[in-house]
């Protein structure tokens, strides 16, 4: 199941610009490691959710893991052969914002080395480009 808020005030958004860096949501809070975006974009529901269950498997009950991103934005689509004009196109999926230094996910209670393995999994499955952070290597 896709993740998406259970209300929101109005259907459709607008798109919005992609960009500036991230000044909350940028350090660590719960885990030891983390995975940071390092580029500005926008993650949707079922890459959030790919990239979960790749979690999920890999770690088998071990430690604990955070989702720090949730998919607020609402992302519309005209239906394919369809020409201009005749108002918005009809919610496609939900996406997340990421911005620049925003902490994606967060690892606890596993070493450091399984936790850079678990991330690089995770970074397959998302769009925008990551880095592993440690609490040990954080400024």
């Amino acid at each position: 199941m896709a993740l998406m808020p259970k209300r929101v005030k109005y259907r459709k958004s607008q798109v919005g610009k992609t960009r500036g860096i991230a000044s909350r949501g940028n350090r660590l809070t719960f885990g030891e490691y983390g995975l940071k975006a390092i580029e500005n974009g926008f993650i949707k529901s079922n890459q959030l959710e790919a990239a979960r269950v790749a979690v999920a498997r890999k770690l088998r009950g071990a430690g604990k893991f955070w989702i720090r991103i949730f998919p607020h934005k609402p992302v519309t689509k005209k239906p394919a052969e369809t020409r201009m004009g005749k108002g918005k196109g009809d919610l496609s999926h939900w996406v997340g914002i990421s911005k620049r230094g925003l902490v994606l996910m967060e690892l606890g209670g596993i070493p450091e080395e399984f936790a850079r393995q678990v991330f690089r999994l995770v970074a397959f499955k998302l769009p925008v480009k990551t880095r592993f952070i440690s609490r040990a290597g954080e400024h």
